[in-house]
């Protein structure tokens, strides 16, 4: 049997300090810990290089005496507890006494502090868990706490430390989640010189939220507050429209302690149920009050995890809280839709007259006068006659745009004013190049000429977006087919050979945009946007951005930081650019926080994937007969199109022998 030997004390403190100190997010969180449970109302934080060479706290708590500056630092010595009684009962943040010996094994730590009561500070420093010196000092009554290079006498564990961003960010979120549990503690982040965050103090959640989260994130919250047998649950939970596309925003406390808890994401989304769209998760911020009796929170060091005495009391405390909030606060979403003006808006100018003529000047609006109205109220015979006929009913446009187009309209001016000349009526419309609005058809043409197949009526049309005519050139014939036509504006249908074939019409554009964006790397059509888009992240995910910006940018995004939390979107691929651009940098941030270790390569792929999914054709959507056409041509000439990213087929083939056995035609 191996010999059991006792561990040197340099070797255990190594060891203790192992489980509480990780990274410089860790020695924050306990020190700022510290000085809340020491009565602080105002603590400041400055950080150099994400906190790995430089942390300094200062808190105007009730400081430390002298004679116990020495056994602060000694492991297991604290004043939250006394005895095993204590353990059942705990209201501090902190009560373990491991936080302040486990970061003086790992660092230089200075101290300076005065408790009431004290004439003079004192100074204590102490480096790899040795004592450097103990003197007097003039100093504020509080702590103020200075940690310089983090693991320097580890060097195995400082290679497991971060780029000084993501470090920085990692104590961004630390300290925000402080600051959302403790609204009546003022709290100013400094980082690299530059203030990062401040909060006022003022005991208002909804201003704390304000100053860490931003305005636009405040907006979309409504109030909750519930009380349950003894628990009560309060704060904000955000409306069933502003859900987001993860769970990043969703912040619990217990007793104003950070946890994570299994029970309130559950209750809380049950709550949501039916009022929400699928793959959205809503926000919040809860604080749940509970007996300390009831809960224990000594489960793991980094006391986020804890065990509740009555989980079903918890869930239904937070379920009831959530589902009370929505009835009363959750409004239906506002549109503002302006009341219709009548169909001509006449504008009168008054230039000097011409020849004794007045110009009158109609502006026409499109979106009144459709296709289908001018079928409804001209026939065949009557437009072939308009030119010779000269209604006087005002002319529409046969052409299929979406452009603007004015009327002009020179008519005769009343008898006494001018000399009674023809009347003529000038046609004109306001294009790239001139077009003749009516087209020129022989007498003995029995019906109206229709337009060319590559005119498509804009107005009615989904556009593919994956006709590419140099490409089609290249593209072998397939196999005789004909396009039936379109089951439930999903379900392409199309007859080749004995087959009946159903194309799912958005799983196949899915595929195509994946293929051809993967295809062009590094040139990826793109939009600049005109007004950019912002977007507020969870730390985290803020975080996973920055350090993959040169990712995203391949893949035709161009995000810029801009600052406590928050990014910019300046240009993003043209396919998606008329969809919710703030979704999909959520979306985005969401996977790369959660895939971290993930290669380039397989990044993109989900990048595109995502992009993809979001701008190809959806179920429900309006094609025409000629999309239907060169969409099913281009499919059936690609063999490698056969599956959607998501590994579900793209179309499903009946054979005309199995459709006959069905029918008891064999």
């Amino acid at each position: 049997m191996p010999q059991i030997n006792i561990l040197p004390k340099h070797l255990a403190e190594l060891i203790a300090a192992g489980e509480v100190v990780e990274r410089p997010a860790s020695i924050v969180k306990e020190i700022m810990e510290n000085a809340i449970d020491a009565g602080a109302d105002k603590i400041t934080l400055e950080i150099q290089r994400g906190g790995i060479t430089y942390i300094r706290i200062t808190d105007n708590g009730c400081g430390i005496e002298r004679a116990d500056v020495r056994k602060a630092f000694v492991s297991h010595a604290t004043s939250k507890i006394s005895n095993e009684n204590d353990l059942n009962s705990i209201l501090t943040l902190g009560f373990r006494g491991e936080a302040l010996a486990s970061i003086a094994a790992v660092a230089r730590v200075e101290m300076m502090t005065r408790a009431e009561g004290e004439e003079t500070g004192t100074r204590y420093c102490i480096e790899g868990g040795e004592e450097m010196l103990l003197d007097d000092a003039g100093c504020p009554k509080g702590t103020t706490l200075i940690v310089r290079d983090i693991f320097y006498n580890t060097p195995a564990r400082m290679k497991f430390l971060k780029k000084d961003v993501t470090e920085a960010n990692a104590v961004a979120g630390v300290v925000d989640r402080i600051a959302l549990s403790h609204p009546e503690v003022s709290i100013r982040f400094i980082r690299d010189g530059k203030d990062a965050l401040f909060t006022t103090g003022d005991g208002k959640l909804e201003s704390t939220i304000h100053s860490v989260l931003g305005k636009e994130f405040a907006r979309t919250l409504i109030p909750a507050e519930y009380e349950l047998e003894g628990i009560k649950v309060s704060g904000f939970i955000s409306k069933p429209f502003n859900a987001r596309p993860n769970r990043t925003m969703q912040f619990f406390f217990l007793n104003n302690r950070f946890i994570k808890t299994r029970t309130g994401l559950v209750a809380l989304e049950e709550a949501y149920k039916n009022q929400i769209m699928a793959g959205k998760f809503p926000a919040c911020v809860l604080n749940i009050q509970a007996n300390a009796q009831s809960v224990d929170v000594n489960v793991h060091p980094a006391k986020t995890e804890v065990r509740f005495a009555n989980e079903k009391l918890i869930f239904n405390a937070i379920y009831y809280c959530a589902k009370s909030a929505l009835e009363v606060g959750d409004s239906r979403v506002q549109a503002n839709i302006q009341p219709k003006t009548q169909q001509f808006v006449q504008r009168q100018f008054m230039p000097q007259p011409v020849s004794g003529k007045q110009i009158k000047i109609y502006e026409q609006q499109l979106e009144k006068v459709s296709k289908d109205d001018f079928w409804q109220k001209t026939t065949a015979d009557e437009f072939r006659k308009a030119p010779e006929q000269q209604p006087k009913t005002e002319p529409v446009s046969t052409k299929f745009t979406l452009r603007d187009e004015s009327v002009f309209k020179v008519e005769k001016d009343e008898p006494d004013l001018i000399p009674t000349q023809p009347k003529t009526q000038v046609r004109v419309e306001v294009k790239e190049e001139v077009i003749s609005l009516v087209p020129e058809v022989e007498e003995t043409e029995p019906e109206i000429q229709l337009p060319e197949p590559n005119v498509v009526d804009e107005s009615e049309v989904v556009t593919f977006g994956v006709v590419d005519t140099a490409e089609e050139k290249e593209i072998p014939e397939a196999e005789p087919y004909r396009v039936i036509g379109e089951a439930f504006k999903t379900y392409i249908l199309v007859e080749q050979g004995e087959k009946l074939l159903l194309i799912d019409k958005h799983a196949a554009h899915e595929r195509m945009l994946f293929e051809k964006f993967r295809a062009a790397q590094n040139t990826i059509e793109t939009q600049m946007l005109l007004v950019p888009v912002t977007v507020t992240l969870s730390k985290e995910e803020y975080s996973a951005v920055l350090e993959n910006l040169d990712v995203l940018s391949k893949a035709g995004y161009t995000v810029e930081d801009f600052g406590n939390g928050m990014v910019i979107l300046n240009e993003c691929p043209t396919a998606v650019a008329d969809g919710d651009l703030a979704g999909v940098v959520m979306e985005l941030a969401g996977y790369l926080a959660d895939n971290r270790r993930e290669l380039v390569p397989e990044k993109l792929d989900w990048i595109y994937h995502s992009t993809a999914c979001r701008a190809a054709i959806k179920a429900g959507d309006k094609t025409s007969a000629y999309e239907l056409n060169i969409f099913v041509e281009k499919l059936l000439n690609n063999p490698d199109i056969r599956y959607c990213p998501h590994g579900r087929p793209v179309l499903i083939e009946l054979t005309k022998h199995d459709i006959e056995k069905n029918f008891g035609r064999v």
